[in-house]
């Protein structure tokens, strides 16, 4: 469970940063992987969708041709990017999902 911040005036980052300071629980090691992989997954779903937010502004080159084929392979780019970003640590996304998930699995039911 989350541990509540104390302090009323504390910041929804304050929260994030007690969320990711707390430890996994002990879990299965098939279920940690299953975990990572989900959570690796869902942060590169989410930065590609901030990578599209970013490039939607930005019109193609004339002289490389544009069109809907670039339009197309742009977003490929774009979901290869954020599963790179999740890949090599993120932004902290994919470590609360894990941690969340685990705690999921192991609360009584």
């Amino acid at each position: 469970m989350a541990t509540p911040i104390s302090n009323s005036a504390a910041s929804p980052l304050d929260y994030l940063g007690a969320l990711r300071s707390q430890q996994a629980p002990a879990v299965d090691p098939r279920n940690l992987a299953k975990a990572k992989d989900a959570a690796q997954d869902f942060e590169a779903f989410f930065v590609t969708h901030a990578f599209e937010d970013m490039f939607a502004g930005l019109s193609s080159d004339p002289m490389f041709g544009g069109g809907e084929a670039e339009n197309m392979f742009q977003s490929f780019l774009l979901q290869e990017y954020g599963k790179t970003v999740a890949k090599s640590g993120g932004i902290g996304v994919a470590d609360m999902v894990q941690r969340q998930l685990l705690q999921l699995q192991e609360a009584p039911k």
